[in-house]
């Protein structure tokens, strides 16, 4: 019987649960027909009266959903107008906003699914009450023309997946609705976007005289809206945007590839934002770590989202990279790119940066000025004095010669190995390793580097160019260099650690990094949560971010 060699991918499969751990399914979302369940009670006979015709309208608009969209429309309209009317006697009517967002909601879903268009011009739609006609609240900011999108109410996903565990929502007026674009942006480098946009928005509709204003509004904007002028808080859906972009785009950033063949994945190194830029909000930069992706953050980005003090004060980004890359490379990918971000979108605000595992490791060296240390300690030599090809010696520069990033005034770090991590050096770490295709410019600067570099006793000793898993590892000379210069002062910074619910630190370890290595002297907090390495993804962790997020707001 022939013995056939195993493939490389289940080797690595092996290596990955060792390093990082692997999530089964992030998100899943499946489209269905919401039912309308009406409430029972109401404050009052007049109230009752116009619900009543309210719910039947819509009863029979769901009937008519898919034989004649546009009498269903109409027939939503009437129900979300008659619903209105309720509230106008009464804001406290919790059947009265229940039906009016069901409606609003169902108006939605019938224009996407029917291919209705009030964007253009308004749409003159038929009602019992005669014509109504529905158009759109305009908005000055070329992004939010609602033509460019697709609109699914919220109401209609069933969701579900390790990283969507909590729906987190805001009760309120209107119908929460997830928006996603209809082609790719184009620009979505230049403006720092995804390439596609999923956003989460709430629909609202208002009545003037024969005109029905549908408005999209953004609940990361606003806690409020005026309606029938009153003002009422805004509904909001936290976890079902987030999930669908999940499920959609999440797929088209492979991890393990990404880890594998950096190069090939080269343009996926991005950094890009979550929502639209506001400068009077400071930027929440995270940043995620070995074969990993910006999904990672979900988890958390849902729980701080339903925080009003932290939605008030706070926008977030990511940094996103292929995870093969040595990361002082990334890091130095990502300080060119915050050069430009600096130009485009100028931060009034001090920037919190968040690194989990590898990205933590990154964020470290945003805080650090080195002069020409770190390369006089590797090369003993002066950069003047070293002799390298210009391509290789300009790399060689990005990455070890940097100043701190002005724009940072906090930090977080959450397991991450920044004295390393002893799996990166034993037998697993190096198969992991030797698996991981360095990119040819890389290679060449490392053979150049390899030509005049001495060992030491303690060093890692290669034969080739570092990649990701090897600046992991204790005895990685960069890694030892790197914690003798100390973070630049008037940096706050803090730290989370797993310990596995062992409750044995400073003995402790989250199964891949050692307390030894994630702690740091001179963190102005440390706390640590009963987790493995996914430390970022424990409730625990959360209430900590939230906690320093709140105390680096109040020091603003």
């Amino acid at each position: 019987m022939k013995i056939r060699s195993v493939s490389p991918y289940l080797t690595v499969a092996f290596v990955v649960l060792a390093l990082v751990g692997c999530a089964s399914s992030e998100a899943t979302i499946k489209e269905r027909t919401p039912r309308f369940r009406p409430l029972l009670t109401s404050s009052s006979a007049g109230a009752k009266a116009l619900l009543n015709t309210a719910e039947a309208t819509i009863v029979k608009a769901l009937q008519h959903r898919h034989t004649n969209p546009l009498l269903a429309l109409g027939e939503n309209m009437q129900a979300a107008q008659g619903a209105l009317a309720a509230l106008k006697a009464n804001p406290n009517d919790a059947v009265a906003l229940h039906d009016y967002n069901f409606a609003v909601a169902r108006m939605v879903g019938i224009i996407s699914h029917a291919k209705l268009d009030p964007w253009t011009k308004p749409l003159a739609v038929p009602t019992a009450n005669g014509t109504l006609l529905l158009t759109h609240k305009r908005d000055p900011r070329p992004m939010w023309n609602p033509a460019l999108y697709n609109f699914t109410p919220a109401d209609q996903f069933t969701i579900g997946g390790d990283y969507v565990k909590e729906h987190m929502t805001r009760p309120g007026i209107g119908a929460p609705v997830v928006a996603v674009g209809k082609q790719p942006n184009n620009e979505w480098r230049t403006n720092y976007l995804m390439k596609r946009v999923y956003y989460g928005v709430t629909a609202v509709v208002r009545f003037q005289g024969n005109r029905c204003v549908l408005s999209f509004e953004d609940p990361l904007e606003k806690e409020t809206v005026s309606v029938d002028g009153r003002t009422m808080d805004l509904a909001a859906d936290f976890t079902v945007p987030l999930a669908v972009m999940l499920a959609s785009a999440g797929p088209q950033i492979p991890k393990l590839e990404r880890m594998l063949f950096p190069e090939k994945y080269a343009e996926t190194a991005q950094l890009a934002r979550l929502e639209p830029y506001n400068p009077n909000k400071a930027v929440v930069l995270v940043i995620h770590g070995l074969m990993d992706s910006p999904s990672t953050w979900a988890p958390m980005i849902i729980k701080l989202r339903s925080d009003p003090e932290i939605r008030r004060n706070y926008q977030f980004w990511f940094y996103s990279y292929p995870s093969g890359y040595p990361y002082p490379y990334s890091a130095s990918i990502l300080r060119e790119k915050m050069d430009d971000v600096e130009h485009r979108y100028p931060t009034h605000w001090p920037m919190v940066v968040i690194g989990h595992s590898m990205g933590g490791c990154i964020s470290r060296l945003l805080m650090t000025d080195t002069g020409d240390n770190l390369w006089k300690l590797l090369f003993n030599k002066t950069p003047a004095e070293t002799k390298f090809p210009a391509s290789s010696k300009k790399i060689y520069t990005d990455a070890m010669i940097f100043k701190h990033r002005p724009e940072i005034g906090r930090a977080i770090f959450i397991a991450a190995p920044l004295k390393g991590s002893e799996i990166a050096t034993i037998s697993i770490g190096r198969i992991g390793s030797m698996l991981i295709r360095t990119p040819r410019q890389l290679l060449l600067a490392g053979n150049d580097a390899l030509k005049i570099t001495t060992f030491q006793a303690n060093d890692l000793k290669l034969k080739r160019a570092p990649n990701s898993i090897d600046t992991l590892s204790p005895q990685n000379r960069f890694v030892r260099m790197i914690n003798k210069i100390p973070i630049v002062s008037g940096i706050p910074y803090h730290t989370i650690q797993g310990d596995r619910g062992k409750g044995d630190t400073p003995n402790s370890s989250d199964g891949v990094v050692p307390y030894w290595s994630s702690h740091m002297e001179g963190a102005q907090s440390e706390c640590i949560v009963p987790s493995d390495h996914s430390a970022h993804q424990n409730p625990k962790a959360f209430a900590e971010v939230a906690r320093i997020l709140k105390l680096n707001a109040e020091a603003r």
